[in-house]
């Protein structure tokens, strides 16, 4: 019987040799790697600036506190989604609005969304699941719609005289809508470089910002550089200058600057990257032919106007209960194959419950995570490993 795990990393020599030189060059914490990880994430996005952090929920938090929300203001996340896209919300002292998704799709409710605001939302926080990006059209058309409703509360909101977005990217970095790529789309854009994430970092996120904002980039990136270094005037590379030990903290900020030895492997990710993602969506042709003929939805990964990053392979078993689904993974385990859900709702979770949050609110979440098992997709799962995961899974499925 074959393992296949769910999502192990593609790490090679190269990263490996990369994260040695970091080890021996005497510099792991935040430093030249960093930075130079920072600079090539931007480019590769089409942005200006980007700053490297130690996850996705730091840098969608830090950008919540960069504009400035807080208390009073309400931010507007879909309900089907992982905790990060949320907690970030509560840490700021926001309120976190929730919205159904439509039905049969991931996607929010956008005229759910339109409905929703008030003169309270600050921000909408859109989630690109699988790396599949969201209608932005929609969603901006929504802002301006809206634009009048706006009550900034400084003066980096005014700059913006509307709703800002800021895109929960996690799963989607070097996706593509209308020949735009991930990052140069939304407002800010906040990505993952988690250990399952198509690039990673063990640990890690970045945040980005289109550059066609009008904003003074080197002043927004060294406010994220003063949130996430404990609101110290100078990191620790700037530091290291002969005679220039003296800093100030200007504010009692966070702690959450990614380390040189997280960026070296990202550098080589990066550099390895759309080999990475071409692979990922061989794959999804190979598991999209296999399954054709089956009773079962597919999140599209390639449209008349986008491609996804490929990140996960998200199948809906038409016409079955939460608990036969739950029978199929098990079964597939029992055969050697990881599956998983993408995702449990968060008015499901004890967490969410206990704010008030009840899961009959969101019908569609409820419907679109009963039937939904996720397949294995990465970059080193090879082709008769797919082949083994079609076989069992229609097998399987055929059974029910």
């Amino acid at each position: 019987m074959k393992k296949i795990p769910f999502s192990p990393p593609d790490i090679g020599e190269e990263e490996i040799n990369e994260v040695i030189d970091c080890l021996k060059s005497g510099w792991i914490t935040t430093g030249p790697k960093t930075k130079l990880f920072e600079n090539n994430i931007a480019e590769y996005c089409n942005t200006n600036k980007t700053v490297a952090l130690n996850s996705a929920t730091a840098a969608l938090e830090l950008t919540l506190r960069l504009l400035g929300i807080g208390p009073g203001d309400e931010v507007i996340v879909p309900a089907y989604t992982y905790t990060a896209s949320c907690s970030p919300i509560y840490h700021v002292g926001a309120t976190p609005i929730m919205v159904d998704i439509q039905k049969d799709h991931f996607e929010m409710d956008y005229d759910a969304v339109e409905r929703m605001i008030t003169d309270k939302t600050k921000v909408i926080i859109p989630v690109d699941i699988g790396g599949v990006l969201c209608d932005y059209d929609r969603v901006f058309e929504i802002v301006k719609n809206k634009a009048k409703m706006f009550t900034p509360k400084n003066e980096l909101q005014k700059q913006f005289g509307r709703i800002i977005v800021v895109a929960d990217c996690a799963h989607g970095i070097g996706a593509k809508r209308d020949g735009k790529m991930a990052g140069e789309i939304a407002d800010f854009t906040t990505f993952s470089f988690h250990a399952v994430k198509n690039l990673t970092t063990a640990e890690g996120g970045a945040v980005t910002w289109r550059k066609d904002l009008g904003l003074d980039d080197e002043a927004i990136y060294k406010r994220f550089q003063i949130l996430s270094l404990h609101g110290q005037t100078k990191d620790a590379l700037a530091k290291s200058k002969l005679g220039a030990w003296e800093y100030d903290i200007l504010e009692p900020a966070y702690k959450c600057n990614m380390t040189d030895i997280n960026a070296a492997l990202g550098l080589v990710q990066l550099k390895r990257y759309n080999s990475l993602v071409e692979r990922r969506h061989e794959i999804i042709k190979k598991y999209n032919d296999g399954l054709k003929n089956l009773n079962v939805q597919v999140l599209p990964h390639e449209t008349t106007n986008s491609t996804s990053s490929g990140h996960l392979y998200i199948t809906r078993v038409n016409g079955i209960t939460s608990e036969k689904r739950n029978e199929i993974i098990v079964k597939m385990a029992e055969r050697g194959i990881a599956t998983n859900v993408h995702y449990k709702p968060l008015p499901m979770l004890t967490a969410y419950k206990n704010l008030g949050f009840d899961i009959k609110n969101y019908p569609n979440a409820y419907s679109y995570f009963e039937n939904e098992i996720t397949l294995p997709l990465y970059s080193i799962l090879k082709d008769e490993d797919v082949d083994y995961v079609i076989e069992n899974y229609k097998e399987i499925l055929g059974e029910k």
